[in-house]
Order: structure tokens, then sequence, then C-alpha cells
């Protein structure tokens, strides 16, 4: 599915199938990394997925499929290396400057969660869904996120995660958009303070 997704939307500006052929293996190669659990290729498929009501404009298909590709746990710096490595890759077909810069953007707001426009608001909102799906998937999440900081000792990793948690939690809002509020608000807390209380 993704890779037919992204061949459609390469093809808009060039029909160089070699190119993108090289360009979807990088992106394959980046999210099958043997350290990733969670930030795979399952997440952009669950990102399209939650997205699939909206019609999307290049700017967010392109930015699903590089937002998490530098990933590197001990690193804070991700989203502007992601944000770069969508640019020198998405210029070899050449997307034009404004939209480059627009992905770049929307690729670095994944690192604060606050949103600059309303069709970032829906990506943003899509990134954040697993936290409020069903008890099943979020405990297969948690473990995933768990399994890409096994350098860290427990002691640490849960220092570490208390801090993301309750800094969810302190939001008024987790959610921005109203499609996904009311979808998924209610049920993101009631799953972060139960791994609270499990911590």
């Amino acid at each position: 599915m993704l890779r037919d997704k992204f061949y459609i939307l390469c093809q808009k500006s060039t029909y160089n199938n070699k190119i993108i052929e090289i360009l979807w293996r990088d992106i394959k190669q980046s999210y099958s990394n043997r350290n990733r659990y969670y930030h795979t290729l399952s997440h952009l498929e669950n990102i399209y997925n939650e997205l699939k009501p909206f019609s999307l404009t290049p700017e967010i298909e392109f930015s699903i499929f590089y937002h998490d590709i530098v990933y590197d746990i001990q690193k804070k710096d991700n989203e502007e290396k992601s944000a770069l490595f969508a640019k020198k890759h998405l210029i070899k077909i050449d997307i034009p400057d404004k939209i480059i810069t627009n992905i770049q953007r929307l690729i670095i707001e994944t690192k604060s969660h606050k949103s600059t426009s309303s069709e970032n608001t829906l990506f943003l909102d899509a990134d954040l869904s697993i936290l409020g799906s069903n008890q099943e998937i979020y405990k297969a999440y948690i473990q995933n996120i768990r399994k890409e900081y096994l350098i860290y000792s427990d002691k640490e990793y849960k220092k570490g995660r208390k801090e993301v948690l309750k800094k969810f939690l302190k939001k008024d809002r987790l959610y921005l958009s109203e499609h996904f509020y009311n979808l998924y608000e209610k049920n993101a807390r009631e799953n972060i303070k139960n791994e609270l209380k499990l911590i």
C-alpha cells in the first residue's frame, strides 16, 4: 500500500520510476531498521488510515513518509535531520522549493506538536492517534516503545517515560482538531493514566 501511494505521489512531479524506486528504498530501509519497533512502516500506514476521511495535500503526504525517517533515541534533532533528509531527496524529483519548505516545517512541528496550520493539526493529531487506541493496541505500543529504548535501564526509562506522559496530561487538549479530539481524547487520557500506574 505505502509503496503504491509513494509512487503515485511522486509521479505527480516525475515519471522517472528509477529515481522514485531509489527514494522508496531509502524510506523502506530507514523504517525497517532493526532498532525500530514502533516507528516503522506500520506507523506510517496507521497515519494514512487515520487521515482517510480527509483530502491530503502533497505536503502532508510527503511529511507522512519523511517525518520519522531519521530516528536516533540518543539525539534531540531527529526532526530537523528528517526535514533535511526530505529536502535532499525531494529535490531529486523536482518538487518545488515552496512545497519542500512546507514539508520541512510540518516535519519539524512534530517535535513540539504545535501546529501552525489547520492541515498540519490533522497530521499531528494522526501521529498521536495511537494514544487513544484500544487497550490491546496501546499495550503493544508501550512494549514497542520500550524496545526502542533498550539501551536504557528500567530505572532510567521509567523516569523519562513518566516525564513524557505527565507532559501529555498537563495539556488542555491532546488533540487539537475536533475530529481527533472527539475520537480519542477521552481514551488517550485513560490510557496514559493507566500506564503511569504501571510504571
